[in-house]
C-alpha cells in the first residue's frame, strides 16, 4: 500500500469463536444497575452471568465516587443493600435536604469501598457468575432475537450464550448494536445532552468548622447539616457557593465550567462534585480523553478555591480522583412506551408500573447554566420502557431506558436505575420460567414478584410500604 494513502477501513478475517459458557440471563454492565438485575434474576434460580469491564462493581456509585442516590430508596433489593451497608458502618441514615423549592429526602451516601464488596458478596451468594475485566463487544442476533454476546478479555475473543440479555451498559450499547432504535439526548438534529463530570475527594477537611460556617452563610442555599457532630460523617450535604465562585474566578483568572459546587460526606471523607464539560461525544475516544483532561484541570482549580475561600478546607488536599468519567446522558432506546417529562411530574398511573420512584429532578443544564435540583412528587415507570422495539429477548435497564430528555432528569438517578434493574432481572427470570419472550412476559406476575421484594409499584404506595 502507498504509505501516502490514508486508510479508512480494514478487513477483518472471519474466524470461529469458542463458546465460554451458557446462561439463562446475561447482564452486561456491573455499575449501579447491573448487580441489582443479576441478583434479582439469580435469586429466582436462574443461571446468571454478570459481565463488567472494570475489576469491581458499582460503576459511578463506587469507582465514580458518586456515593449517593439523588433521592430515597423506597424498597426492594436497593433498600436491602443500603440497610446492609448501614449495618456494617458503610452508610448513614437518610436525610432531608433543604433546597430552594422545598425538602428532598435523600438516601445516605455510602462508603464506595464497602459498597464494592457488598455488591460482590450479594451477587456471589445469589449464585451469579461475575466476569470482571471483560469487555462485551457485540450481541449476537439470530432470527431477530439475541442469543448471546461476544466478549473480549485476556483470553481472547469468546462467546457467552443466553436466553435473555439485560443491557445495563448505561449507554444502551447492546440494544443499539442489536438493531433497536434509539435517540440521542433530546432527539433533535443537534441533540442536547447533560454534561459529563468527574468526582474527587478532599482529605483533611475540618468538617465541624465547615458545618458551623455553612449555617451562617447565604451562599449555600441547598443543604443538609446534622445537628450533632457524629452525624457529619455521612450526613453533611452542601450545594451552592455560586457568588464565591464568581469572585474567585474574577480575581484569579481561573476559569471553571460550573456555576456551583456540591459537597457531601461519606465515612468522614469529603466528596466534591464541581466539574463539567459540555458537548462531549463520549463515543469518540479523542473527545472522551479530552474531557478527562479538562476535568483534571478544573479539579485543580476547584481544590484551590476550596482551600483559599471555604472555612474548614485550609489544610485540605486532593485525596482521590475518580478513575472514570461521569456520563449523565447519551442514548435513549425507543421502547414500547417512551416516558415523558409530564409523566414524571406525578399523577400519571401506569397499569404495568414496575416501580415508583421519588428521585429529585436533577438537571445539569446542557447549555452550561446552573443545576436544577428540586423535589417532585413520586412517579411510576412502566415495564414497556424497558422493552426496546425491533429486537427480541433483550431488556434495557438504567439511564438509557425509553424516556425522553425531560423525563431523563429523574429516571437517570440511581434509585430509578436500580428499580429498573431489579424489574428487568425479575422479568427475565420469569420469561425463562414461563417459556415466553420478555415482550410477552406476564407483567402481573412480575409485579407480584416485585411486591414480594417490598417494592412499591404505584406512587401512592411510597411511604406506605
Amino acid at each position: 500500500m502507498d504509505m501516502k494513502t490514508r486508510r479508512t477501513t480494514i478487513t477483518e478475517s472471519a474466524r470461529e469463536i469458542p463458546v465460554l459458557m451458557e446462561a439463562d440471563v446475561v447482564v452486561v454492565g456491573g455499575g449501579t444497575t447491573g448487580p441489582i438485575a443479576a441478583i434479582a434474576a439469580a435469586r429466582r434460580g436462574r443461571k446468571v452471568v454478570l459481565i463488567e469491564r472494570f475489576g469491581s462493581l458499582g460503576g459511578i456509585l463506587t469507582l465514580g465516587l458518586n456515593t449517593k442516590p439523588s433521592g430515597a430508596l423506597v424498597g426492594g433489593i436497593p433498600l436491602e443493600i443500603w440497610n446492609l451497608a448501614r449495618s456494617v458502618g458503610g452508610a448513614g441514615e437518610d436525610y432531608m435536604a433543604t433546597t430552594k423549592t422545598g425538602g428532598v429526602k435523600i438516601a445516605s451516601p455510602t462508603d464506595p469501598e464497602i459498597m464494592k464488596m457488598l455488591l460482590t458478596r450479594l451477587c456471589v451468594e445469589a449464585g451469579v457468575q461475575i466476569l470482571f475485566e471483560t469487555f462485551v463487544s457485540n450481541p449476537v442476533v439470530e432470527n431477530d432475537a439475541v442469543t448471546g454476546v461476544v466478549i473480549e478479555g485476556k483470553g481472547g475473543r469468546q462467546f457467552v450464550a443466553t436466553k435473555v440479555l439485560i443491557d445495563c451498559s448505561a449507554d444502551a450499547d447492546m440494544a443499539a448494536k442489536a438493531g433497536a432504535p434509539f435517540v440521542m439526548g433530546s432527539g433533535d438534529a443537534d441533540p442536547k445532552m447533560q454534561p459529563v463530570s468527574m468526582y474527587f475527594i478532599m482529605k483533611n477537611v475540618d468538617l465541624k468548622r465547615l458545618a458551623d460556617w455553612a449555617r451562617t452563610t447565604d451562599d449555600v442555599p441547598a443543604r443538609a447539616i446534622p445537628a450533632d457532630d457524629e452525624g457529619l460523617a455521612y450526613g453533611l450535604w452542601l450545594t451552592g457557593f455560586n457568588g464565591m465562585l464568581r469572585r474567585f474566578q474574577a480575581e484569579t483568572g481561573i476559569k471553571l465550567q460550573r456555576e456551583n459546587i456540591t459537597l457531601k460526606t461519606a465515612d468522614g471523607q469529603m466528596y466534591v462534585n464541581a466539574t463539567r464539560v459540555l458537548g462531549v461525544n463520549v463515543f469518540s475516544p479523542a473527545e472522551f480523553t479530552a474531557a478527562i483532561l479538562e476535568c483534571y484541570r478544573q479539579i485543580e482549580g476547584v481544590a484551590r478555591f476550596l482551600r483559599e475561600r471555604v472555612p474548614g478546607f485550609e489544610a485540605a488536599r486532593i485525596g482521590q480522583v475518580s478513575p472514570i468519567l461521569g456520563v449523565r446522558e447519551t442514548r435513549h432506546i425507543e421502547g414500547e412506551y417512551m416516558l415523558t417529562g409530564r409523566d414524571t411530574h406525578g399523577g400519571i398511573r401506569f397499569d404495568d408500573s414496575i416501580g415508583a420512584d421519588s428521585s429529585a429532578l436533577d438537571i445539569h443544564d446542557p447549555k452550561g447554566g446552573d443545576v436544577d435540583f428540586q423535589s417532585m412528587p413520586p412517579y411510576e415507570i412502566p415495564y414497556r420502557c424497558l422493552v426496546p422495539l425491533g429486537v427480541e429477548q433483550i431488556l434495557v435497564a438504567g439511564r438509557s431506558i425509553s424516556a425522553d430528555h425531560d423525563a431523563h432528569a429523574r429516571s437517570r438517578n440511581m434509585p430509578a436505575c436500580m428499580a429498573t434493574g431489579q424489574a428487568a432481572g425479575v422479568a427475565a427470570a420469569i420469561a425463562v420460567e414461563e417459556g415466553v419472550t420478555v415482550r410477552k412476559v406476564p407483567v402481573a406476575k412480575v409485579q407480584s414478584a416485585l411486591r414480594q421484594l417490598g417494592m412499591p409499584l404505584h406512587a401512592e404506595e411510597i411511604g406506605a410500604s
